[in-house]
């Protein structure tokens, strides 16, 4: 039944509180963007009009205080780096990250330069990766679904 375990009667409807404040957290997520290069380009089309992130509860917050998700869009310098892990650690918790784009993911062309880090997830934990050069605003979509899916599986296994 998804969200309700219990019997269902006329006008009242019984649940998990764990598996409600889940639905609740993975429907509403507020997400802090980072967009460094060309996939933010992608990411910005992503929250606009034609494809229009809001539908999934999905909210854009400039402050990482109010955020719970961060959506790492582009290649990360060593420069850069300590920002994003200065940003991510003020994150709301639970927090979760998506790292989009191959230059996110693993440094892209740019692996192995001085100046680039091979991969977010050399810096701060990613739960989930949105390949692509850069990738289309569908692949950030099934990604954002995904990292629901992995949010509602956390919430089931600690039942």
């Amino acid at each position: 039944m998804g969200l309700m375990d219990s019997e269902i009667l006329p006008g009242i409807i019984t649940v998990n509180l764990k598996k409600l404040l889940a639905w609740g957290r993975r429907n509403s997520l507020w997400y802090m963007t980072f967009g460094i290069a060309c996939c933010a380009i992608e990411m910005m089309g992503t929250g606009a009009s034609r494809f229009d992130l809001d539908r999934f509860g999905l909210i854009f917050r400039a402050s990482p205080r109010q955020s719970d998700l961060m959506i790492v869009a582009g290649t990360v310098n060593y420069k850069m780096a300590e920002v994003v892990k200065t940003l991510y650690d003020q994150m709301a918790e639970p927090r979760y990250v998506i790292a989009m784009g191959t230059c996110a993911s693993t440094g892209g062309p740019y692996k192995g330069a001085y100046n680039v880090v091979d991969g977010v997830d050399q810096v701060i934990p990613v739960d989930v990766y949105v390949p692509g050069c850069p990738p289309r605003p569908e692949a950030l979509i099934y990604g954002i679904l995904q990292l629901q899916e992995k949010i509602r599986a956390q919430a089931a296994e600690k039942v």
